[in-house]
């Protein structure tokens, strides 16, 4: 594979990474209403794990409530046991067809809780990250053998890698930063 294709595959994986990590960072309350909370919640519908998005309508209705709304009035049970036993803190209620979920603002306590969890969601997509940067150092390496390239061009590319691990890296710590202090301004 050329040094090219190496650096290209690379930064996607990266990018990869910080999506996902962006992803995971929208599902975490922080006391406001977030239709993202539960997006990506799984019922169990029909004996197939499905995600909520799919099942409701989720919409916010106040500053701290989020409305469910079933496009089939039979899962409504389903969907409040699933957001009970997701460990979101939460406590939905049944309103006719809808379920309504108030989102209390988190003690200090559980605040502190939230921000290691983030902190450690950052961590792991560093670790992520930086195993992008070992696997594609090691395609350059076997590049160089099966490619016969020199070692200039090698130590270019590899300085690329590093260049992508640290801008990557920089807006991992910026994202972590924004939820932390999103976290802390409740």
């Amino acid at each position: 594979m050329e040094p090219d294709e190496i650096l290209l595959e690379c930064e996607e994986r990266m990018d990869g990474t910080t999506e996902y990590l962006g992803r995971e960072l929208r599902g975490i309350r922080t006391g406001r209403a977030n239709t993202a909370l539960l997006e990506y919640l799984k019922v169990d519908y029909y004996g197939s794990p499905t995600d909520l998005r799919e099942l409701a309508a989720v919409s916010v209705a106040e500053a701290t409530v989020l409305m469910v709304k079933p496009f089939d009035p039979g899962a409504k049970n389903e969907i409040i046991k699933a957001i009970e036993s997701a460990d979101l803190g939460l406590n939905p209620q049944a309103d006719g067809n809808t379920v309504r979920i108030s989102i209390p603002s988190p003690t200090s306590q559980r605040r502190q809780q939230l921000i290691a969890q983030v902190k450690k969601l950052g961590e792991e997509s560093k670790v992520a990250v930086r195993n992008e940067r070992r696997d594609a150092n090691k395609s350059l390496d076997q590049a160089q053998t099966d490619l016969k390239l020199g070692d200039d061009e090698i130590k270019g590319s590899k300085s690329d890698v590093d260049d992508l691990t640290k801008s990557h890296t920089a807006k991992i710590d910026e994202m972590i930063g924004s939820k932390v202090t999103e976290i802390e301004d409740i």
